[in-house]
């Protein structure tokens, strides 16, 4: 019987030690994810197609002899890198990132093509509620979404 309400307690003391901890997280994530790295072949050529088709500034840094392209972000956004590094390399396969284009992704994928991309599912709705979606080939080799509400 001692078992059984040690067993009781122990229980009660985890599950208030995971609400703490659950609570804590909350506060201090914003987002599950916080870093992606998006792999690149030529870093110059990957800065150049992410910032005519973001139309952003990229900042380039190394670190430990892997070039960066570090995307614009704030204390409550997740943090984008282009990776230019041996053990980067870019690909169609695995995790499929999605970019946020705004309010309507197509003046985004427009720019798509002509900036060494390759649209692959044009702007397609998902429902009313969810918006839009589109997925290209960078100008790197992988593969990439983009979504919106219009």
């Amino acid at each position: 019987m001692a078992a059984c309400i040690q067993t009781k307690n122990d229980a009660a003391s985890a599950t208030t030690q995971n609400d703490t901890i659950s609570t804590h997280q909350s506060e201090t994530m914003k987002n599950l994810i916080s870093i992606v790295e998006i792999p690149a072949a030529d870093l110059a050529r990957a800065k150049k197609f992410y910032q005519t088709i973001l139309n952003i500034t990229i900042d380039e840094m190394e670190m430990a002899g892997t070039q960066m392209g570090v995307l614009p972000s704030d204390v409550n956004t997740v943090n984008v890198v282009l990776v230019k590094g041996d053990d980067y390399k870019p690909t169609t396969d695995g995790a499929l990132l999605y970019l946020n284009a705004g309010e309507d992704l197509q003046p985004m994928l427009n720019n798509i093509e002509q900036n060494g991309g390759q649209v692959i599912v044009p702007k397609t709705e998902i429902s009313p509620e969810m918006g839009f979606f589109a997925l290209f080939i960078d100008s790197e080799g992988n593969r990439m979404g983009l979504h919106s509400l219009k």
